[in-house]
């Protein structure tokens, strides 16, 4: 609409107050789409840990900056470089960078982000950057640590942690910790523990060690077997199967205070199950005649009987929520995956596939079973996703010997488990949740099995 046309049907006073709704409507405009895009824009996690086709982030652990420079300093800084590496290492879905790449030095330049150079670490393939600085004055060490996103050259993470020098391993997992959560919406598995079976001197006690098998330390000392250790959901106590009495009984221990109960009714008492979020369990129990799954408090006492059929039913799992309980049955002629709704009563198969299916785990989401299926003798892990329309079952391990007892890591990333591949001697071993990275767990004298992980990653124990 031309000058003439504005005179024409506004006049000259209306044809500027025109003018002006215009220009006002369209910096309107503006300011809506550049107000919208923050709010659009939200906080994306930058790894799925739940994709099975998950490639490796590359990251970049530079190395520590020594602040005052003597030796102590810098031997502490390099412990705790290396300690960092292995524990991100270790998640399966970080792949740590050869240093020798690395085209400049933040413990000279500085580690903050006005004194990084980003290109020189995306040239090398890097997604991600730690630098790392170390301070110690006294008997006090200060860590001061930062995660960068090197493309997008921003700080997501930075933290300053400050304790004895004999602290370093715990400050590093707390900041692995805080890496996970930014990274992947999870706390992860670096403050997490895993209980097991370990032989010492021809008998079978309970252990527990770090997440990464670092600091194995013997719990039970029974000089008898102990079977099946599982975690309470806040880590402070364990149940467990030992034949300390003559018959197997299931023993609840508090680790903390030493305290604990004994369920130790007529025939076995096996297979203890912790209920989440409160301090009651399941077991297998057969003072009746056939092995039964009850309700137990954290004092031996039974409050309800789960499950009421013919054959075998052992090996409960609780589902994430509470509200369901998978478990291993005979009932329809050989044993298989079973789950049943708490609230309603329902059973259900879950196991069509294989003629021997048993010791279910449920994955932390809930929408996962790992479970042992035995074909042609032949002892393997499965996966079934619970929410699939086609309930075929992922084999995650094969061609590698006995493999059995899956638990997940408190954040479903990982399973760790029992292996006889190496030399026929029973070991602990750890996958990705999608089959990825086996790799031995730790090194231990005697036969490890029945690895238990614990559900909480906050301990005082």
């Amino acid at each position: 609409m031309n000058e003439i046309r504005l005179n024409k049907i506004y006049g000259e006073k209306g044809r500027q107050q025109l003018r002006c709704q215009i220009f006002l409507a369209g910096v309107a405009v503006l300011v809506f789409f550049f107000c919208l895009a923050p709010l659009q824009a939200k906080e994306v996690d930058y790894i799925n840990i739940s994709n099975p086709f998950l490639n490796k982030t590359p990251i970049a652990i530079t190395r520590f900056k020594a602040f005052n420079g003597h030796d102590a300093e810098v031997n502490h800084g390099k412990n705790a470089e290396q300690i960092l590496k292995d524990a991100l290492d270790f998640t399966g879905y970080l792949k740590v960078l050869n240093p020798a790449a690395f085209l400049s030095n933040p413990a000279q330049t500085g580690i903050q982000l006005g004194q990084i150079n980003f290109k020189d670490w995306t040239a090398i393939g890097a997604d991600l950057l730690i630098t790392g600085g170390i301070e110690e004055r006294g008997n006090q060490v200060t860590l001061k640590l930062r995660l960068f996103d090197a493309f997008n050259s921003k700080l997501l993470v930075g933290k300053i942690y400050t304790g004895g020098s004999s602290q370093i391993r715990r400050m590093i997992h707390l900041f692995c910790s805080e890496v996970s959560h930014k990274l992947t919406g999870n706390w992860g598995v670096f403050n997490s523990k895993i209980s097991f079976v370990s032989t010492v001197k021809g008998h079978k006690e309970i252990f527990v060690c770090e997440f990464d098998g670092h600091n194995p330390k013997q719990i039970t000392h029974h000089k008898s077997i102990c079977l099946s250790p599982n975690w309470s959901f806040d880590g402070r106590w364990l149940a467990y199967v030992s034949y300390a009495k003559g018959k197997p009984d299931i023993y609840i221990k508090n680790l903390k205070e030493n305290r604990g109960a004994i369920v130790n009714y007529k025939g076995s008492n096996i297979s203890p199950d912790w209920m989440p979020g409160q301090l009651n369990l399941a077991g297998a129990l057969s003072f009746s005649g056939n092995q039964e799954i009850y309700l137990l408090t954290k004092k031996g006492e039974i409050t309800k009987r789960i499950t009421q059929s013919r054959g075998v039913n052992v090996s409960p799992t609780f589902s994430p929520d509470g509200m369901k309980l998978a478990f291993t049955s005979n009932r329809g002629g050989t044993p298989q995956i079973y789950i049943k709704d708490l609230d309603t009563g329902d059973v259900k198969r879950v196991t069509f596939k294989g003629r021997y299916n048993t010791s279910p785990a449920w994955s932390p989401d809930g929408k996962k079973i790992a479970y042992v299926g035995i074909e042609k003798n032949k002892i393997n892990i499965f996966v079934i996703n619970l929410t699939s329309a086609s309930g075929m079952p992922v084999q995650l391990t094969m061609d590698q010997k006995d493999n059995e007892d899956p638990s997940w890591s408190p954040d479903g990333s990982l399973i760790v488990f029992t292996s006889n591949r190496e030399g026929g001697v029973s070991r602990l071993f750890v996958m990705t949740s999608a089959g990825t990275d086996q790799r031995r767990l730790l090194t231990l004298t005697g036969k490890q099995s029945q690895p238990g992980w614990s559900k909480s990653t906050s301990f005082e124990n």
